[in-house]
């Protein structure tokens, strides 16, 4: 009985979840201390229960300066870019972090470090 709870609980979990990547990032300066940015990401979304749902621009700190969602799967469109306009970056800020998520599984742990023009 035990091994077939098992079994029953590995099927239930993704067990190889993978994260989405970030395969690029274009911030395009719209005016003073205001960014778009233009980010790519392939993701293995599977539908509703597993796709890649959003992505977000940290300062360096990681305080949250914009977040895109993205509120359906991509599975037949790999990798996808989207894009959002009005961020506001710091004065003087050289770098910002990009960072992706999917669900179910959330954030994922690492971000990407963009360079500022």
């Amino acid at each position: 009985m035990k091994r077939l709870i098992l079994s029953l609980s590995l099927l239930a979990s993704p067990l190889f979840a993978e994260e989405p990547v970030i395969e690029n990032v274009t911030a395009t300066r719209t005016a003073p201390e205001t960014y778009r940015f233009d980010v790519t990401i392939r993701h293995p979304d599977t539908g509703w229960d597993h796709y890649a749902d959003g992505w977000r621009v940290l300062d360096m700190d990681g305080n949250e300066l914009g977040m895109r969602v993205l509120f359906h799967p991509h599975v037949n469109e790999q990798p996808f870019t989207r894009s959002l306009d009005g961020v506001k970056v710091p004065n003087g800020a050289t770098q910002v972090q990009v960072q992706a998520r999917d669900l179910p599984e959330g954030w994922n742990a690492g971000t990407t470090v963009v360079e500022l023009r």
